[in-house]
């Protein structure tokens, strides 16, 4: 291809959602919509004595498994399905462009762990790597790297595939990959790929510590209460989104269908605490004004926010804080909502899972609600869509993701490429 402009807006042609709510981006839509929760107890594992006993689980997908790595592999490749036949976009095997895949962060699970050692006789990990059986079974059980190989190797993605972990900014992260490769000239299309299924004993006591998560187990459903006075921490979830991106003039020379478009991204380090945000919002702010200034767009554009609004008490106050600087007197008046109410946190697939549902939310001219909202807090001025899906006209949807470590990113995405 030839050098493109780099403020060239970029297509999406096809669109994948997999989540506690369902499979499939119609179902999880229709959930979404009808304000349902994808939350409950924990099925797949013991719980006793841990703090948090709920999560939003894809336990279809499981089939008795707890192991991250195989799960997430499997949500994975049914997002690229569904959206590869929405897109209609290369011949089955052969898509013309590179593959990026936002994924969980490599670690050893204790499970899997247990049975090497079991097998080893010992805990040296020496020991535990010699005792494996099969060629890549150490590599299959701990690494998700495999991930991203086996989806390039099914779907015929081209170029090494890169696999990206930026805790929760990891979805929207991969976006902006696929949009400044296809901006650059260097492919035609791009998929982008996030998916987790991190809900496990190890990841759950991790986020405990951390005092991250909610402990209103008692009733799993209405656990997730962003912006709410009465918010106690975000609900692990797991899920899959994938995202096929096109040059906007291939896509039309194609004949496809463009969904909308990825007009702008933009991104922000927060170097002042590895779990807390500055006090100031100074990066959030400046995540969503380079986003902005990326799509070429004023603030006065944004029609709706798709909220990170984990539910935990720092985030939400952050980024109402990141919000009233950016909006100014617009603040009451904008939309703000967030899934995760609904189908929780679902780590370093949530920034794509949330582009997906704003696409749709582009599509239908409908805003999906923040259930559980029974609370307002005074601190926090937003017009949340509480609890009910409402119809509004929207043309332009800023999309955040805000994580752990201090990486933020935001999307502007738009149903017109003007």
């Amino acid at each position: 291809m030839a050098k493109r402009d780099i403020s060239r807006p970029v297509a999406v042609t096809g669109i994948g959602i997999l989540t506690s709510l369902g499979e499939g981006r119609e179902e999880n839509w229709r959930a979404l919509t009808a304000g349902q929760s994808g939350i409950r107890r924990i099925r797949r594992f013991p719980i006793d004595n841990l703090r948090t006993t709920i999560a939003g689980t894809v336990d279809f997908l499981a089939g008795g498994s707890a192991d991250t790595p195989q799960i997430t592999a499997a949500a994975a490749r049914r997002v690229v399905r569904e959206a590869l036949a929405q897109s209609g976009l290369g011949r089955p095997g052969d898509f013309p462009g590179p593959l990026f895949l936002a994924g969980p962060p490599i670690e050893h699970e204790w499970p899997q762990r247990r049975t090497f050692a079991a097998r080893a006789g010992s805990t040296a990990y020496g020991a535990m790597v010699a005792s494996t059986r099969l060629p890549n079974e150490a590599h299959e059980q701990f690494l998700n790297g495999f991930i991203a190989d086996r989806i390039a190797e099914e779907f015929g993605t081209r170029g090494a595939p890169a696999t990206i972990s930026t805790a929760c900014a990891s979805g929207a992260t991969v976006i902006q990959l696929g949009v400044e490769a296809i901006r650059r000239g260097e492919a035609a299309a791009a998929l982008a790929v996030g998916a987790d299924a991190s809900v496990q004993p190890e990841a759950i006591i991790r986020f405990s510590l951390l005092s991250a998560l909610s402990t209103a187990n008692e009733d799993p459903a209405r656990a997730a209460k962003p912006f709410s006075k009465n918010r106690d921490g975000f609900v692990m979830a797991e899920g899959a989104a994938a995202l096929v991106l096109e040059d906007a003039e291939a896509a039309r020379a194609r004949g496809a269908e463009i969904l909308g478009y990825v007009l702008g991204c933009g991104e922000a380090a927060d170097n002042f605490h590895r779990t807390r945000s500055s006090p100031d919002g100074a990066p959030i702010i400046r995540c969503m004004r380079n986003a902005l200034a990326d799509a070429g767009l004023d603030p006065v554009a944004i029609d709706y926010v798709n909220a990170h609004g984990t539910g935990t008490p720092e985030n939400d106050k952050m980024e109402t804080l990141g919000l009233q600087a950016l909006l100014g007197e617009r603040l009451a008046s904008v939309p703000v909502s967030s899934n995760k109410s609904m189908i929780g946190h679902t780590l370093t697939a949530a920034g794509l899972v949330e582009a997906g549902f704003s696409m749709l939310t582009l599509r239908d001219q409908l805003l999906p609600p923040t259930i559980n909202y029974n609370e307002p807090d005074p601190a926090i001025p937003l017009d949340v869509v509480p609890n009910r899906a409402r119809a509004a006209k929207v043309a332009h949807i800023l999309s955040n993701s805000f994580g752990f470590g201090g990486q933020n990113t935001s999307l502007v995405l738009g149903l017109d490429a003007a």
